[in-house]
């Protein structure tokens, strides 16, 4: 059975979807069937990994506002082993859609639920808000990533998503438990990047992954390409830096 992880924060900008889509390639090429989900109605996992959205009939939308079977949503990307669902610009308006639904919460729950013998892991990218559709995410999950910039308001929001968490697993999921937290566009020659590490070390302690994700350009141009940094450029610090993560996350299970 799979394992199903949600990355999550409501603050954008902090490498979420580049950490969705490089973690996925990088599980798969360590030969794990991986399925992420596009949660966020940017659908940038969906473009960064070349994925033609106009040229789709089925999103995560489809499946989630009317039902749509997931297994025909399912699109195969340039990185074997690993599958995506898409997402669409519908999305922004499926939280309206979804409101007056029974069990409004438990959808994608409900949804992943027929996936989760054909894949190892299931990522979702969740949109940087916690709106419903990030609560379904995290009662779906069985744990989450939290991105955190090396930046000098790293900080800042995170007791919100940490309270969103707490509520979620005191009504909807019970097992959810953080993953990690994940520090991203760290650079070692700022001292800043370093306080930052530091800080949120001392915070959450062991819950914090040894990998850290440095500042790279290959990383920022990579999705331009509709390529995983791992597939645009295997040797770059970024494709290392996601090797490591993917590694130390399959270690855990163990």
């Amino acid at each position: 059975m799979s394992k199903i992880i949600a990355l999550a924060n409501q603050k954008g900008g902090v490498g979420k979807t580049t950490t969705s889509i490089n973690l996925s390639a990088a599980l798969a090429k360590e030969g794990k069937r991986v399925l992420l989900i596009d949660a966020d109605p940017q659908a940038n996992s969906s473009s960064g990994l070349g994925v033609e959205i106009r040229d789709l009939e089925n999103t995560i939308y489809e499946c989630l506002v009317n039902g749509v079977d997931p297994h025909k949503a399912i699109v195969d990307t340039k990185t074997a082993n690993l599958s995506l669902i898409p997402s669409h610009i519908d999305l922004v308006g499926a939280e309206i859609e979804m409101l007056n639904m029974e069990h409004r919460e438990l959808l994608l729950k409900n949804l992943l639920q027929p996936l989760r013998d054909e894949y190892d892991y299931i990522l979702i990218d969740c949109s940087p808000s916690l709106g419903l559709i990030t609560v379904n995410a995290l009662t779906a999950s069985d744990s989450v990533i939290i991105p955190v910039q090396c930046e000098f308001f790293a900080l800042e929001g995170i007791a919100k998503l940490l309270n969103t968490i707490k509520i979620i697993k005191s009504k909807l999921n019970p097992s959810l438990r953080i993953e990690g937290f994940l520090l991203t566009m760290f650079d070692n020659r700022l001292r800043l990047s370093n306080q930052v590490y530091e800080e949120v070390k001392r915070h959450f302690g062991d819950l914090v992954f040894n990998t850290v994700i440095a500042r790279n350009v290959r990383l920022s141009e990579a999705p331009s390409h509709g390529l995983s940094v791992l597939d645009y450029d295997a040797g770059s610090k970024g494709a290392q830096n996601y090797k490591a993560l993917a590694k130390e996350l399959i270690n855990r299970q163990k």
